[in-house]
């Protein structure tokens, strides 16, 4: 609805124990995005929120040539529009190839044009690259560098959205998840720190932006 609060009209869903799918991006910050998570854990409701492109054939295909070309030590994933609400989906591009663990965030860009580097637990870095209407055109981009190989891909959007129900009609039959809750909110808070680390001039780590919302 615009209002970026998509979140809080979920809340009566989980509060029922329903399987509730809630858009991208799950909150504008890792405080209220863990808010939602912790109603879904107290009610053991199924909760899904991802980005449409994590399951898109060619991302998925990516995912096992991953594994051919890799280790992969190094990755960039670029795409148009605002750092959170739009840059979700580069961001979870690499997720669903890469795996979670960020442990900071440095985004060294300018207002509009944000180079974010995420570093991971293993050492690896990812460079995410989001940059606003009046400074690239949008559209969404992954490449990985890896120790036997590249690979770049500009992933086909063809009936995305089909692809991100059939997720969650799976979860609902299955009860798994196909995002951790801890997931969910590592990427969000990523952004968040991306967001920050812009504004302070510094490294923001991930234990920071999570910790908070957690007492």
């Amino acid at each position: 609805d615009g209002s970026y609060e998509q979140w809080r009209w979920a809340l009566p869903a989980l509060e029922a124990g329903k399987p509730t799918f809630i858009d991208k991006p799950l909150a504008m910050n890792a405080r209220d995005a863990l808010q939602a998570i912790r109603v879904a854990e107290r009610h053991n409701a199924l909760l899904m929120s991802a980005s449409s492109l994590r399951y898109v054939p060619d991302i998925q295909a990516l995912k096992e040539e991953a594994r051919q070309i890799g280790p992969i030590h190094l990755a960039t994933t670029i795409c148009g529009n605002e750092l959170i609400y739009y840059g979700i989906h580069a961001l979870e591009m690499a997720y669903e190839v890469l795996g979670s663990g960020a442990t900071s965030v440095l985004n060294v860009g300018q207002r509009g044009r944000n180079i974010c580097r995420v570093r991971f637990w293993n050492g690896h870095d990812l460079v995410l690259l989001v940059g606003e209407r009046d400074y690239m055109q949008a559209g969404y981009q992954i490449c990985l560098h890896g120790l036997r190989g590249w690979r770049t891909l500009a992933p086909n959007l063809s009936n995305l959205y089909a692809y991100l129900m059939q997720r969650f009609v799976e979860m609902v039959h299955s009860g798994v998840q196909p995002v951790p809750n801890r997931e969910m909110h590592e990427v969000i808070a990523v952004l968040e720190a991306g967001v920050r680390s812009l504004e302070q001039g510094r490294e923001v780590s991930l234990a920071e932006v999570m910790a908070e919302g957690e007492a």
